[in-house]
Order: C-alpha cells, then structure tokens, then sequence
C-alpha cells in the first residue's frame, strides 16, 4: 500500500471519492497493477479463480487467493497449451499414453519406473552425468523427446520486474493428454528444480493438473501431492540404490552433499530421501534445513548468462517454440500470432527462431 500511495499521491482521495483520477492517471494506475484498464469501469471486480488448484505446505490447503503474477502465468501457459493442442490434433497427431495412465493409489515404485522407461533413462543415469547441471540438461530433454512442454522462468512473460515468487509456488503443471505442459519457478535454486520437475511429471502420469511450493520438500497435505513426492523422490534417488550408498557416508560430516554429488540432485532433496527412508531423524532433517540449505539457496537463484535467446529458449520452451516456427513457415500460424504466443516480436522472432536451427524459407 505504502509503494501505491508513493506513486499515486491522490490515491486515498480517490479511495475517499474526494476526487476522480483522470483518464491518464487511471490508465498509469491499470499499468502499474498490473490489472486490466476495464475492471475499474465495473460496479463490482469480477472473481478471478486460479483454474489449478494451489496446494501449499504452510498451511496445508488450497490457497484461495493467489497473486497476479501466477494468475497472469497460468492464464498465459493456458493459451500456450490451447494453441499446442489445436496444432497437433490438426496435424493428426495421438495423444499421449502415459497422461493419466495410473491413480495415485498404485505404487510409487511402479509409477517411478515407468516414467524412467519412457523417458529411456536407466538406473544410475545421473550418477554418470559429471555435474547436476548436465544431468538437468539430459532430463529436460527426454523430457522433451515425449511432447511434454518444459518452462522454466523467474518473471512473467519477459518482465524482469514482474518477478515469481518462489515462496508461493516452485512450479505447477497443466495436463492435458496431447500438450502437457511443466512450468518451473525459475526463481528456485537451480538445483532443487531438478525435484519440481520430476513432481511434476507424476502429476502427468496421474492425470491431475496443479500448483505446489512443497517448502522444505514437504507436501501439502493432499493425497495427490504426497503420492506426486514419493513419486519423484523414487524417480531421482531410488530406495534400493540409496540404501546401498549409505554405509559408505553414513558417519561423514557432508553426507548429504555426497549423496547429492552421486544423485546429481539437491542435498535437501538427499536429506529429505533420508528422512523418508528413516536413515535420519526429523530433527537430523530439519537442523540440517534451517542451519545451511536456506542460506544455501540465497546463492543458487536464476541468475542470467547474459544471453537473450538462450534465456528464452527456457521461457518459451523448446518443443512449443519448435511447433509454433514449424507453423509459420507451413502457413499454418501468422506471424504476429507467433509474437504474441511466444512474447518475441519482429526480428526478435526471427533471430531466435534462426538461432534454433530454423532459418530460411518461411520466415
């Protein structure tokens, strides 16, 4: 409130009916909200709902009320997916087996499995990647080789102002059995995004669409959101072969960095696995959380590496960028439709669709 009456000086005399904003002034007012020019022109503001349910640890429900930048994120992934799913029906693809393909009550271990076959990784595969980094890479691209969108970004759209609040959500899913779409706060640690996705992709495979936050790993107190993390921890560091690590770190004082230096994931998400697999104890858990991974995170946010079209890959992501370039050049999408699906404009376009390997005729 007090950053409003800053910029706005006359705000509470409006609030007050003492006076009325001019044209201009409401329309910076709009801009600055970040809320659409014609609501004020309503005797009421209609209610705007998220379309996903919101699952939060702190409070262990739905949240009701959550903020512009994620509905604004949601609502533009939404015709991203739309847009997607016409695209590929009319290009007669099928849909996808594995969306929705078990309930939550079958077992984790089965699901688990399954995920791995399809995305064609074996056991061990991100112990033989030599960094996290490399292993992300590689599981965003099977991701990927499945028709699953993957975004990744800390902003709405390119707004570099309009940050995500990681506090309110680390990722959600929107599924759908043609275009299932992931989007990963990119505002999270870059090595704890490795855990979202994987949670994401069992919401895929349980057919079931949703936003989390899973502080501290822990989630919500949903049926659905705990199946999604026995899921995806089962996924990244599989009971059996932790169980075999163990004895080799049980008693180093960096354990957790070791398991997570084999397991190529975060070492909050290998002592979270601990915990779950009662080789440690809660309060193990929860000293090792509070003393040295939050101020861990502080140095691992998104962060740029200066390049425009690499970032963008990310916050568009590559299997709908390829789809939307694809049809542009087949006449089968304009270009300034293409803009405004993807946030790139004019040239912008052009050289990131170059830069993917898609220059040429058409284009």
């Amino acid at each position: 409130m007090e950053v409003i009456k800053k910029n706005f000086p006359k705000f509470e005399y409006w609030m007050k009916r003492e006076e009325l904003p001019t044209f201009k002034q409401l329309e910076k007012f709009a801009n600055f909200t970040f809320t659409p020019f014609g609501y004020f022109f309503l005797k009421e503001p209609p209610e705007e709902k998220l379309p996903i349910p919101l699952y939060r640890t702190k409070n262990d429900s739905v949240e009701t009320d959550p903020s512009a930048n994620l509905k604004d994120t949601v609502y533009t992934m939404e015709r991203r997916q739309d847009w997607m799913r016409e695209y590929l029906i009319d290009n007669e693809e099928h849909p996808l087996k594995f969306v929705g393909k078990y309930k939550i009550t079958d077992d984790y271990l089965t699901v688990a499995e399954d995920i791995r076959r399809t995305l064609g990784l074996k056991k061990g595969w991100a112990a033989e990647c030599k960094t996290w980094q490399e292993a992300f890479r590689l599981f965003i691209r099977k991701v990927e080789e499945q028709r699953i969108i993957v975004v990744i970004n800390g902003v709405v759209g390119n707004n570099n102002y309009r940050k995500l609040d990681v506090n309110e959500f680390r990722g959600f899913v929107l599924v759908d059995e043609y275009a299932p779409l992931i989007f990963i706060n990119g505002a999270d640690g870059k090595a704890a995004q490795m855990f979202t996705l994987a949670h994401e992709l069992a919401h895929v495979w349980f057919g079931a669409s949703a936003a989390f936050d899973l502080e501290s790993l822990q989630p919500a107190d949903a049926n659905i959101e705990e199946a999604c993390n026995r899921v995806a921890a089962e996924f990244l560091v599989p009971e059996k072969e932790l169980l075999d690590f163990w004895p080799e770190v049980r008693e180093e004082p960096d354990r957790f960095q070791l398991v997570a230096r084999y397991f190529k994931v975060s070492e909050i998400v290998s002592a979270r696995r601990a915990l779950d697999l009662k080789l440690i104890t809660k309060n193990e858990f929860f000293e090792f959380y509070q003393s040295q991974y939050v101020n861990q995170q502080r140095e691992n946010r998104e962060s740029s590496d200066g390049n425009f079209y690499y970032t963008s890959l990310y916050r568009v992501g590559r299997v709908f960028a390829e789809a939307v370039i694809n049809a542009v050049k087949d006449g089968q999408l304009l270009h300034h439709e293409a803009y405004r699906l993807t946030g790139l404009q004019g040239k912008t376009f052009i050289e990131f669709a170059e830069r993917l390997g898609f220059g040429g005729n058409g284009l």
